[in-house]
């Protein structure tokens, strides 16, 4: 096989970023947009050592799972990675890959539930982060191809509301009229980089945020007209400054130009006020199912004691105090931090308390105060856990961990790192809670090696 060799190929398989996987003499091939059961022509575009990629040139017998993508960008976005097949397709590959992912990485054989599928895979998002750029049409927004910076400009994304497009479309026209230049990363110069907005899925209320390269922006007055004449459900209009020549996304500092700062959602019976810096779940229904499956796993009866790692805005926490005899959350944000303490006020619980602190801090502290909880939930970001925080928790010999991940990989390793430490994992359940996307969330329950 060299490269720019066509050839005709047939899927066997895919992997978890949504590219099918055919064998020549042996080798794996790779072929983004391809579907397990495809036979199609291919070329080979870069060959290595032991795989190669090639690009579909035609679809010769198409897939029984393969269906006509709705999105116009897919797949030059680098955002979805299964528009090309259908949903049940996808779930059943993501509950294989958890699977296979937790035995090869972590040597886990725990049993792995079926994947909690969503009620719709579109349409599902709460919060969006539009990149603002200069297209041939003039200014626009969209997303990032994938490893890059280049901005593949749409019109809609299919994965969040209709009305986060209708609502970037104004702000481009404000930033086109106000004449606010648009930021060059490469150069460092311009304004107006992103266009955040978060909807609240209980009462629909909307945060605009622009994230921007400067402490102003010309002709607010023409933003807040254009906003909230053409979309009465924005409530608030705020800047973040983002001055920083980085690939962050947000900055620091925000200002209100007008409305509130923050919108409230509610989950599990209780109600959240979220501001644009803290973290919550884009999914809300799913998310739900999630805390749901998270709970039962605790499996609390009144009178234990909850350490809460990562807690965010408190809400997997808040979720359970009614349950339990006191929690506390940790969070290194000071936002998130602020939020928690004031959604526990507004909840009426009395029993939680919320620590801004590294969560490695945090339990070498609490464990040298002698506080020692039943159950610790840990729901760190994508990287994981840190082994020191692990141990540490280990150490404090909770009963049951439950560990909610975003990444099949890292929480393979922090599981194989429990059970040196005297943890088995007990059951692991998938949650699709980004349908269309290669990520896949899963809760896991481990106890304390004898625990029953």
């Amino acid at each position: 096989m060299i490269k720019n060799e066509i050839a005709e190929l047939n899927i066997i398989g895919m992997s978890l970023q949504g590219a099918g996987i055919a064998r020549v003499d042996g080798m794996a091939v790779f072929v983004p947009g391809a579907a397990t059961g495809d036979r199609i022509r291919a070329v080979i575009v870069k060959v290595k050592s032991n795989h190669a990629f090639a690009r579909c040139l035609e679809v010769l017998s198409p897939s029984a799972q393969r269906i006509t993508p709705v999105c116009g960008v897919f797949p030059q976005c680098g955002g979805c990675a299964f528009q090309h097949v259908d949903y049940a397709c996808e779930l059943a590959l993501k509950e294989s890959e958890v699977r296979e992912t937790l035995r090869r990485i972590g040597g886990i054989g725990a049993p792995v539930m079926p994947m909690v599928g969503a009620s719709s895979p579109l349409r599902y998002r709460n919060k969006a982060m539009l990149p603002v750029g200069q297209s041939q049409n003039g200014i626009g927004t969209g997303y990032f191809a994938a490893h890059s910076h280049r901005i593949i400009f749409t019109d809609d994304c299919p994965l969040q509301p209709v009305l986060f497009s209708e609502i970037a479309q104004t702000v481009c026209g404000w930033a086109q009229e106000s004449g606010c230049p648009i930021y060059d990363e490469t150069a460092h110069t311009g304004c107006l980089r992103h266009i955040y907005l978060r909807q609240s899925f209980f009462n629909g209320d909307i945060l605009v945020t622009l994230v921007v390269n400067a402490k102003q922006v010309p002709r607010t007055d023409l933003l807040i007209k254009a906003l909230c004449t053409q979309h009465p459900a924005v409530k608030g209009i705020l800047l973040n400054h983002h001055e920083k020549q980085s690939n962050a996304v947000l900055g620091e500092g925000l200002t209100c130009l007008w409305g509130t700062t923050r919108v409230h959602e509610e989950l599990c019976g209780l109600r959240f006020q979220l501001s644009p810096l803290s973290f919550f779940q884009i999914h809300p229904p799913q998310a739900e199912k999630l805390y749901t499956i998270a709970a039962q796993y605790a499996n609390l009866g009144g009178g234990e004691r909850i350490l809460d790692l990562y807690c965010g805005t408190g809400t997997i926490g808040l979720s359970m105090a009614k349950e339990a005899k006191e929690v506390i959350g940790v969070e290194v944000v000071p936002s998130a931090i602020a939020d928690a303490n004031e959604n526990a006020r507004q909840n009426g619980i009395v029993n939680a308390r919320f620590l801004r602190m590294d969560a490695a801090d945090a339990a070498k502290q609490l464990f040298a105060e002698q506080w020692h909880p039943d159950v610790v939930l840990l729901d760190p970001p994508r990287k994981g856990c840190s082994a020191a925080t692990l141990e540490v928790v280990a150490g404090m010999r909770p009963a049951r961990i439950v560990y909610i991940s975003c990444d099949p990989a890292t929480l393979a390793r922090d599981l194989a790192l429990l059970a040196e430490w005297g943890y088995q994992t007990q059951e692991v359940t998938p949650v699709d809670m980004f349908p269309r996307t290669a990520h896949v969330e899963c809760c896991a329950l481990v106890a304390a090696m004898g625990w029953r």
